[in-house]
């Protein structure tokens, strides 16, 4: 065995052994773990051979962040982009982009996230009630836009229940590296037959500290500084939301608002204006006879916007993305011993950049698809088999002026895709089981994938895509042990995937000017041509997990154990993919006494040498957080104070899933104290 290799899994054995020997003792627990209940999941699956994570309670609470990728950062087989604090994306297993699927309460996040790394997901953490991590292939039924996982925030905008009553919940929240100010407010209230809610988010930040770093900008090192340039933020939004209850069923309504704006951390005189309005409708039917067991449809229409605006004021670029997604589900009870569920899911989205630094063209885009997930219970054994078919439409309406040729005539692709899945999992008693999963998948270019054609600012690249790309194809294989006790969980994976055609950002190694013309490379203003194109590539990873709770002369200790890691490799150069995060190594301490609880967590990230040749390895580092809550009442109403400090040893650090000319002008935060307070009533 390779030395660095055998190093490398050294963290895993220990991990495993220690909650191997642990879980295999008899003690006494102080309470039993909940049931994981994956509402992301069709079949609404309570086994844990799925690889999932789920945020909910104090949990994510104390979790909660500036953005969405960094709130998830550290789940296992979970990173996150990070273009500055505010524009941060997940990463699941290597997969970014258009390959992870961010949702909304099972809806499609309609924006332009994946675009753009400095583009961030109009969804604020502060509302969020739950958020569940579906990762690997078990996602497909969403559309090949899933081949690498889901992410789905719930917020019961739409209201899940009748709600008896009036009641609500308000968070406040101050400090942190950015100096943060945010606040967040949500009612509800309802009856017998009706259930409305309300809810408010505010969120303003300044420029984050991080430990003393010079920043290197277009090859330049600039003055030692402990400012990330150009990363404050403001954000704000809302939402109503009203379900009426009928006999077996439910139908409801909610509009939401959300705004943001934050600095570019590539270009420190450019800012970004993003809103979106949505309406999202959702419905529930489950009759208590007949072979129907739930009918369940998702529906929403969005209007998505954002302004590059200049430092001199002008608006440099606009996106808009404006569209729909309907999806019906229909969920059967056990015929010849098979439980499922069938749908139909239909996507419209009309995409357009207009102004100078516009990269892509507007473009259409048409998805209808149709899947079915089946599961078979015999035993000890589950098996559960998925297959979707999916049609999608990507059409291009070429210049916007003929007098000015970037992008070409109007142009169209159609894809026809089949992706499927099969999974057995088998009970060993005890609480052990193992499990593996299989899938084929196919995603559709993206329209920046099939059509861009210009310079990308945010980069500082001219990336060009391929009208001719064939869909992404790929298959997927996992293996899984895992233990669920009444005092713990463990579950430790090995997973591989493999692309016959993984669609690359390529460098090509050749310069070109604002036009694309290929220049010497000492041309000024010239940028990297960069080149969409298929290539085989290989990823594969391990994922181990465990929790643990021990009750001990009245206290109830916590610990947890986790650890991923992720090789990603292009087979055709022979040399490894871009922005993968490195082996990840994380210990969680707790102890709880009451209402009162402390915690340290510790989280190692390797050294990330494997990198393609155009760009630099990443140094390891071990950030420690420390972090006190109490739970007591106040005034009548539930209460929640915590407090967090961050870093504690003030230590400089990178994150590798960045891209390079941004990693060195944004390491993560520096030391810093956070606090808050979060009241239910």
């Amino acid at each position: 065995m390779n030395p660095s290799t055998s190093w490398r899994l050294t963290p895993l054995a220990l991990a495993a052994a220690l909650p191997l020997g642990v879980l295999a003792q008899t003690a006494a627990a102080p309470a039993p773990l909940q049931t994981i209940v994956i509402t992301g999941n069709p079949l609404r699956s309570e086994t844990l051979s799925a690889p999932v994570s789920v945020l909910a309670g104090d949990e994510l609470v104390q979790r909660r962040s500036g953005s969405l990728g960094e709130t998830l950062d550290g789940l296992p087989g979970v990173a996150a982009t990070r273009f500055g604090p505010t524009a941060s994306r997940p990463v699941i297993r290597g997969l970014d982009g258009e390959r992870v699927r961010v949702m909304s309460n099972s809806n499609a996040s309609l924006d332009a996230s994946a675009l753009s790394f400095d583009h961030a997901v109009p969804t604020d953490p502060l509302i969020a009630t739950r958020i569940e991590v579906l990762r690997g292939p078990a996602a497909l039924l969403y559309g090949g836009s899933a081949i690498g996982g889901v992410v789905n925030v719930l917020d019961n905008r739409v209201p899940q229940r009748r709600i008896a009553g009036f009641g609500g919940a308000a968070e406040l929240r101050l400090g942190g590296a950015a100096s943060e100010r945010s606040a967040a407010a949500l009612i509800e209230g309802g009856g017998a037959s009706m259930a409305w809610h309300a809810d408010l988010h505010l969120r303003d930040a300044g420029l984050q500290r991080a430990p003393s770093f010079a920043p290197v900008a277009d090859g330049e090192t600039l003055p030692v500084t402990q400012r990330v340039r150009n990363s404050d933020s403001r954000a704000q939004g809302g939402a109503v939301g009203a379900s009426w209850f009928f006999g077996e069923g439910r139908i409801g309504l909610a509009f939401d608002r959300h705004r943001s704006e934050y600095g570019v951390v590539a270009e420190p005189d450019v800012s970004i204006d993003m809103h979106r309005n949505q309406v999202r409708l959702e419905g529930e039917w489950t009759p208590g006879t007949g072979w129907l067991s739930a009918l369940r449809l998702h529906g929403q229409v969005a209007d998505y916007e954002h302004r590059e605006i200049e430092g001199s004021g002008e608006i440099g670029t606009t996106f808009k993305n404006r569209g729909g997604e309907l999806r019906l589900e229909a969920a059967h009870r056990p015929l010849a011993g098979l439980k499922g569920v069938l749908g139909v899911q239909v996507e419209r989205g009309r995409f357009s950049a207009l102004g100078e630094e516009a990269f892509v063209p507007s473009t259409q885009t048409r998805r209808e698809g149709v899947f079915v997930l089946e599961e078979f219970v015999a035993g000890p054994s589950t098996t559960s088999a998925g297959l979707r078919l999916e049609r999608t439409q990507v059409d291009s309406r070429g210049d916007a002026d003929p007098a000015e040729p970037k992008f070409g005539a109007a142009a169209g692709r159609r894809f026809s895709l089949a992706s499927l899945s099969l999974a057995q999992r088998y009970a060993l008693g005890h609480g052990w089981a193992v499990s593996g999963q299989a899938s084929r998948n196919q995603r559709a270019p993206s329209a920046a994938e099939l059509f861009a054609n210009g310079v990308h600012a945010a980069t500082g690249t001219f990336e060009r895509g391929d009208p001719g790309l064939g869909a992404e194809r790929g298959q997927a294989l996992e293996l899984a042990l895992e233990r669920q006790a009444t005092d713990g969980r463990l579950r430790i994976a090995a997973w591989s995937a493999r692309f016959a055609r993984y669609i690359a950002l390529r460098d090509t190694g050749e310069q070109v000017d604002e036009a694309g013309d290929i220049v010497p490379p000492d041309t000024p203003d010239s940028v990297p041509l960069y080149r969409f194109e298929p290539v085989r590539a290989r990823l594969q990873g391990l994922e181990a997990e465990w929790r643990q709770r021990h009750a001990m002369a009245g206290w109830v200790l916590h610990s947890q154990w986790r650890y991923d890691l992720v090789r990603a490799t292009d087979r055709d150069r022979g040399e490894p993919l871009p922005r993968i995060a490195p082996w990840r190594l994380g210990l969680s301490l707790g102890v709880e006494r009451g209402g009162l609880t402390a915690r340290i967590d510790v989280n190692h990230n390797g050294r990330q040498g494997r990198v393609p040749a155009v760009d630099s390895s990443t140094p390891a580092s071990t950030l420690v957080d420390v972090s006190l809550s109490w739970r007591t009442r106040l005034g009548g109403s539930d209460a929640l104070w915590f407090a967090k400090l961050g870093n504690l040893g003030n230590e400089r650090a990178y994150n590798a899933t960045t891209n390079e000319n941004v990693r060195r002008l944004s390491p993560l935060p520096a030391r810093a104290l956070s606090a808050g307070l979060r009241v239910g009533f």
